[in-house]
C-alpha cells in the first residue's frame, strides 16, 4: 500500500469473513490511494466508514437455541401422538380367541349344530357312530334359554328327521322321525302304521322282530287311535322294533325341537375300527 501525499487520519483496516474491507476516508484537500486506487475528495467533507454486514453471518448460539428449541419439542410431541401404540402379542391372541368363541356360540345357537348318534333306534338311516349336522333355523329363530320361537319360519312335517329335548329328561337330546303333526290321528295295528286312516309308508321304517305284542302288553305293535294335540308332534324311530319313542312316552313339544338333521359329515365304525367312507356327505331324507 502507498500514499500519495501528507498524513492520513483514522485509516482503519478491518477484517471480516471475506478478507480486508476497503475503507474510504475523505480528508480535506488530500488525495488518498488505497491498494493503488486514487480517490479525489472534497475539502471539509468527512464520512464515516460504511461496512455492510454479511447477511450470511451465522446466527449466534443464543438466537439459534431460542428459535429451534420449540420446534424440536413440537416435533417430538407430534411424533408421540402419531405413532400407533402396538398391542402385545398376548392381548391380540386373547382377543382372537374371544371373537372365535363368540362366533362359534352364535353359529351353534342359531345356525347349525353337530350331533353324534349313540344308539341304533334310527337304523338303517343313521348308524351308531354317525356324526350329523342339524339345521337350527329351518323351523324358526328361537330365543336362547327361553324355549320360545321369536321368528317362526315353518313347522316340522311328516317325514322330517328332527333333534329335540327328550320330554322325560330335557338335558338329553333325542333324534326321531316325525310321523304325526297337530290334529293327525295315529293308529298302529299289528306293526302297520296309519295316519288319518291311511297307511304310512315312506320306505325308511324297518321291522326286525317277528313277534307282535298286543296293546295290553305294550304299545309297540298296537296303539290307538290317538289324536296329536296342538303344539305337539308324534315321532318314531326308523328301527321300529327297537326304538323308544312317542309310542311309550307320548308327544314332543314343538318348542322343544332344536332342528332338522340334513347331512352325515363323519362316520366311525367302532366295531371294525375304521371310517365308513361311503357315508360321508350323505344327505338325510
Amino acid at each position: 500500500m502507498s500514499f500519495s501525499i501528507g498524513k492520513i487520519d483514522d485509516l482503519v483496516k478491518s477484517r471480516c469473513s471475506d478478507g480486508f474491507v476497503k475503507i474510504r476516508r475523505h480528508v480535506a484537500g488530500k488525495s488518498v490511494q488505497v491498494n493503488g486506487l486514487n480517490d479525489n475528495v472534497t475539502a471539509g467533507a468527512i464520512n464515516r466508514p460504511s461496512i455492510e454486514h454479511d447477511r450470511r453471518t451465522p446466527m449466534t448460539i443464543t438466537d439459534r437455541n431460542k428459535k429451534e428449541r420449540p420446534a424440536i419439542i413440537l416435533k417430538k410431541k407430534v411424533d408421540s401422538d402419531d405413532t400407533p401404540k402396538k398391542k402385545g402379542a398376548l392381548r391380540e391372541n386373547i382377543e382372537a380367541i374371544i371373537v372365535a368363541i363368540i362366533l362359534a356360540l352364535f353359529i351353534r345357537t342359531f345356525v347349525v349344530q353337530a350331533f353324534k348318534i349313540p344308539s341304533g333306534s334310527m337304523k338303517d338311516t343313521l348308524l351308531i357312530g354317525d356324526h350329523i349336522l342339524v339345521n337350527k333355523f329351518i323351523y324358526g329363530i328361537k330365543a336362547p334359554f327361553l324355549r320360545k320361537t321369536v321368528i317362526p319360519i315353518k313347522d316340522p312335517k311328516p317325514g322330517d328327521i328332527i333333534v329335540f329335548e327328550f320330554p322325560e329328561d330335557p338335558s338329553k337330546d333325542f333324534i326321531k322321525r316325525v310321523i304325526g303333526t297337530p290334529g293327525d290321528v295315529i293308529e298302529i295295528r299289528n306293526k302297520k302304521l296309519f295316519v288319518n286312516g291311511v297307511r304310512f309308508e315312506n320306505g325308511h321304517g324297518v321291522y326286525k322282530d317277528h313277534k307282535i305284542y298286543p296293546a295290553t302288553v305294550q304299545p309297540r305293535d298296537n296303539l290307538g287311535p290317538i289324536t296329536v294335540p296342538p303344539g305337539k308332534l308324534f315321532v318314531m324311530g326308523d328301527n321300529r322294533d327297537f326304538s323308544y319313542d312317542s309310542r311309550f312316552w307320548g308327544f314332543v313339544d314343538l318348542v322343544a325341537v332344536k332342528g332338522k338333521a340334513f347331512i352325515i359329515y363323519w362316520s366311525w365304525d367302532k366295531d371294525n375300527f375304521g371310517v365308513r367312507w361311503n357315508r360321508l356327505g350323505h344327505l338325510l331324507e
